[in-house]
């Protein structure tokens, strides 16, 4: 049983400030970072816009990458894997987010399509 703290940031919204600032700050690591061939690559398949749960511990590392919708194509599916490895670490969290929770759960939909943007 896993008895880490955590937060749960499925969206844009929550009452947690920091919870948001820092999910937002990876997004735009995940999005202004990634290899612009390899979204090309991508966004050349068709495929179904996946939703996708990344789990960052404290630190900045990261627990898991859990499809809550698969894409339905699995080179898409294992790009998605490979951008978040390729990005880490992360920045650890803020002291006052520490102190609170152990690992944050950031959950987004993963769009390729001309631009490439998480919501």
């Amino acid at each position: 049983m896993n008895t880490a703290r955590r937060v749960r940031v499925w969206g844009r919204t929550h009452p947690n400030d920091e919870a948001i600032q820092y999910a937002e700050a990876w997004a735009r690591k995940i999005q202004f970072y990634t290899a612009v061939e390899m979204l090309r690559e991508v966004a050349r398949r068709p495929h179904t816009p996946p939703m996708v749960t990344v789990a960052i511990r404290s630190g900045g590392s990261v627990e898991s990458v859990t499809f809550v919708v698969s894409s339905g194509v699995p080179y898409v599916d294992q790009a998605i894997q490979r951008i978040v490895e390729s990005q880490r670490p992360y920045m650890a969290f803020p002291p006052a987010l520490a102190r609170e929770f152990d690992v944050i759960e950031i959950r987004r939909t993963w769009y390729f399509d001309g631009s490439f943007r998480l919501y």
